[in-house]
């Protein structure tokens, strides 16, 4: 493919919205997970201020973002093949229901809970399975639209996305040590696990089927009907694979 002067500059200049949001969302990130800025937000705003903030900046610059990239020039890495939508089809379905079970649930371990002080570590609910089950969410949602977009632009906002998501593991867990000091932090820790699942292996945490939020996994089965129904009017493009209603003809 062969570029004019006119061509590169015009390539060029459709992409510094989405680096700047990129770049955005990144050190934002990075900076409100920072111990000295956290506790300085949380002692202005308190608890529930900090988290307000910290997830209506995060929705904007995604939302952004996501607006930037479908708007940036279209240069085809890969092409579409039939079974790349599986892909993601089949990995949002857990996706809502890891977020429909830990929003707003007690996690001092992570963000995006509530009644924190209501935590018992003998029954950390969906911080069994992951410590941070909404940065998981994040991970899997990026990772899965990585198969069936072949464009640059959406790969250079899925990739850094899933990339994100599992070092601010990390980022999270050196935060809330500082924040609750070492010991504290591990006697709340005890049974949760990073890397999702490990708890359930090692026989640390099992889940009560009396414990299971049934009515949460339901808003989560309804949101991941809803995103299937409303993805091709937000997005224009339909998640559902193509020719799959045809196969039932």
């Amino acid at each position: 493919m062969t570029f004019t002067l006119d061509s590169n500059v015009q390539l060029l200049g459709g992409w510094w919205q989405p680096v700047l949001a990129l770049t955005l969302f990144v050190l934002s990130h990075r900076w409100l997970a920072r111990p000295v800025f956290r506790a300085a937000l949380v002692q202005r705003l308190g608890e529930r201020g900090f988290t307000a903030l910290y997830s209506l900046l995060s929705l904007v610059l995604l939302a952004w973002l996501i607006a930037a990239t479908l708007a940036a020039p279209v240069v085809v890495l890969w092409y579409y093949a039939p079974w790349q939508p599986w892909v993601t089809v089949v990995t949002m379905l857990p996706v809502c229901l890891l977020i429909a079970a830990a929003v707003g649930t007690p996690n001092p371990l992570s963000f995006g809970g509530a009644g924190n002080e209501r935590f018992l570590p003998s029954a950390p609910g969906a911080a069994g399975f992951c410590r941070h089950p909404l940065l998981l969410a994040l991970a899997l949602w990026a990772g899965a639209h990585v198969v069936p977009n072949g464009e640059l632009a959406t790969l250079l906002l899925f990739l850094p996305l899933a990339a994100f998501s599992i070092y601010g593991m990390r980022l999270v867990d050196s935060s809330r040590k500082a924040a609750l000091g070492r010991a504290h932090w591990q006697a709340l820790a005890v049974n949760t696990s990073l890397v999702p699942g490990a708890a359930m292996v090692t026989g640390r945490w099992r889940p009560a089927w009396g414990s299971v939020p049934w009515g949460r996994l339901l808003l989560g089965l309804i949101a991941y009907a809803a995103i299937l129904l409303i993805h091709p009017v937000v997005i224009g493009v339909s998640a559902l694979p193509m020719g799959l209603f045809a196969t039932f003809n």
